[in-house]
């Protein structure tokens, strides 16, 4: 009998992660005999626990919060193109003994985009927040063609410090990027993107002077059982469209799964179950 593949997400907190569901039904769906596992791991102790992982034989690594910078600094210089963009690690696995990290975040957003049939080609997006998850998501966005894309933060300066990082990574796209604060969101937008945890805590983004264009978009890379507050003030405001970032989650996971296993799993699937599951724990 074929041992299961070890594959384990690692953070801290980490006990919240959808992670194990998610993998345990890409590989009911594809027939892979795996065991996924929750690891929460103290700052200091980050490097070490990656190594014993994979010197006991373990696949792969999905990394959440605090670790993606970290998993970047340990991967280096074996990243793919999304992790070099946006400086932060999301999956790690070795190839030829080594240890290589890719950055998924950016193609699960893609990928439910266009679930939702609300490509960005095209678009004028507005992008809500500088931290790590919105790391993930510039050039990606950039590079599916978006028409212009602002990115406004609380603090001004992590907006700027993040359009200078992607301008000179990707130099051609350049012009269409801009910056500033959450007063200088005015605009009519197609995409409105929140990469704040406000959510979380029921917080809406202070972006009175953003418009939401006729079938505009807004989409919360938070989920929650029921729509996020962000959703419903979007709602409110205009957005034909609202969505959480469940669909994200689901679709970088199965980025993550190809890496390690070569197998690509249908994600519509897995995201209704987890939904199913989130309403449940909901009632």
């Amino acid at each position: 009998m074929t041992s299961p593949r070890h594959c384990a997400v690692i953070g801290n907190p980490i006990d919240h992660s959808r992670s194990p569901f998610i993998h345990e039904q890409f590989a009911k769906q594809t027939g892979l005999a795996l065991r996924y596992d929750k690891i929460r791991a103290q700052a200091g102790e980050f490097d070490a626990v990656v190594a014993d992982f994979f010197r006991r034989g373990g696949v792969g690594l999905n990394v959440t919060l605090p670790f993606k910078g970290k998993a970047y600094a340990l991967a280096r210089p074996r990243l793919d193109d999304s992790a070099t963009l946006a400086l932060a690690v999301n999956t790690l696995y070795r190839r030829d003994d080594a240890l290589c990290g890719a950055n998924t975040d950016g193609g699960g957003l893609l990928a439910d985009l266009e679930r939702l049939r609300a490509s960005p080609a095209d678009k004028r997006v507005l992008l809500i927040g500088a931290g790590g998850a919105a790391r993930g998501i510039v050039a990606p966005l950039l590079l599916a063609g978006c028409g212009s894309l602002r990115i406004v933060n609380r603090h001004a300066e992590r907006a700027h410090a993040l359009r200078r990082q992607v301008q000179e990574a990707l130099p051609t796209a350049a012009a269409r990027l801009s910056s500033g604060s959450l007063d200088q969101s005015t605009g009519d937008w197609d995409v409105v993107i929140n990469a704040t945890s406000g959510s979380l805590t029921g917080e809406v983004p202070d972006i009175a002077d953003a418009r939401y264009a006729p079938g505009a978009l807004a989409y919360d890379l938070v989920y929650a059982a029921g729509p996020t507050a962000f959703m419903v003030d979007a709602r409110d405001k205009g957005a034909r469209v609202v969505s959480d970032g469940l669909g994200m989650l689901v679709a970088q996971a199965a980025e993550s799964f190809a890496i390690w296993h070569g197998l690509h799993p249908a994600t519509a699937p897995v995201l209704a179950a987890l939904r199913q599951a989130l309403d449940a724990e909901r009632q």
